[in-house]
């Protein structure tokens, strides 16, 4: 059985999702009373990825399959495969679930059409916004759409007939591009970004001149790439709402302060935008440093947090996350 998780990522729980695909197969064989097929598993994600430590967790990873499960060395083989999804990864008809969490609203590349005559046309924004021209919405949903497409013409030559995909990545329940919920955080860091323009800090071309490679789709964006491409059968389509501190925060705490350490003798407290706003740095701060540098990094996310934290103060602030279920014709 082939099994490949798509923008794996690093870190600690980077095989927390592969263990759990195992152990649903282990139960769907005890079930049937059938053996447990050969695993073959695959990481991937873009060569930049920490693949090193990905591949040092793999020996315990084994430990705990032999221990747990009673899957030996030759029962399960985890492998790394470097490059981008959006384009052939794998031999042909070698994979029977392909696994995709938080990755597919990344583009291939900042969508063309964002300039006319050397002129920024996204001024003062780094995404889309409401006072955005038509054209910039129209540039990132024509690139979400190549890149989709390509993504599913890549794994419906990778994918066993029958084969099951399961996506999940940021979105939108609302047809406009420039909706708060899906956009609304990138809204925030421009202002943080302008803030900074403001005080001489940064300069105003470095903004007008960047352009987040995102895109939070709505459903229907994606059932028509689907549909489209012709390759899968939609079995489930759902959008979620997800705080953007992730829901672990009580959110009728009066002064917005969490306290995360109790065993800490400082009591380090830190409020929820301060939380988002390092979960968010986490995520950009690369792509923010190779374009602004790394000199205003730290006073870019201390504003960031701070409009985060007046943000909570008036909103609910939500993200959508869309959950689809593939099934290869």
């Amino acid at each position: 059985m082939g099994i490949a998780d798509l923008g794996c990522s690093s870190g600690p729980n980077t095989l927390t999702v592969i263990w759990r695909i195992i152990n649903a197969v282990c139960r769907s064989c005890e079930g049937m009373g059938v053996a447990v097929p050969e695993l073959r598993v695959w990481l991937n994600d873009l060569p930049c990825n920490d693949f090193n430590g990905v591949l040092m967790l793999v020996p315990e990873f084994y430990r705990r399959l032999g221990k747990e499960k009673g899957i030996g060395p030759e029962g399960c083989f985890v492998s790394a495969v470097a490059g981008s999804f959006y384009g052939r990864l794998f031999p042909t008809n070698t994979l029977h679930l392909v696994h995709a969490s938080s990755s597919l609203h990344w583009l291939s590349q900042v969508p063309l059409g964002l300039k006319a005559s050397g002129i920024n046309l996204n001024k003062g924004k780094i995404y889309i916004s409401k006072t955005s021209p038509d054209c910039v919405a129209k540039a990132y949903l024509s690139q979400f759409q190549k890149d989709f497409f390509l993504f599913l013409r890549s794994r419906a030559e990778e994918v066993v007939p029958a084969g099951r995909m399961v996506l999940s990545f940021m979105g939108r329940t609302s047809p406009a591009a420039a909706a708060e919920v899906g956009s609304h955080q990138w809204e925030l860091l421009a202002h943080a970004l302008t803030s900074m323009a403001f005080d001489g800090l940064v300069e105003e071309e470095r903004i007008d001149s960047f352009n987040a490679p995102y895109y939070a789709p709505c459903g229907e964006e994606v059932r028509h790439v689907i549909e489209e491409e012709g390759s899968f059968i939609v079995n489930h389509l759902e959008a979620f709402e997800i705080g953007w501190d992730g829901g672990s925060q009580d959110d009728n705490n009066a002064f917005g302060k969490h306290d995360y350490d109790n065993n800490n003798p400082q009591h380090l407290i830190m409020s929820r935008g301060q939380l988002v706003s390092n979960t968010i740095r986490a995520v950009v701060e690369s792509m923010l440093e190779s374009h602004f540098g790394a000199q205003i990094m730290d006073e870019l996310f201390r504003r960031y947090a701070q409009l985060v934290d007046h943000y909570f103060s008036t909103t609910v602030a939500k993200h959508i996350n869309l959950v689809i279920s593939l099934t290869r014709k």
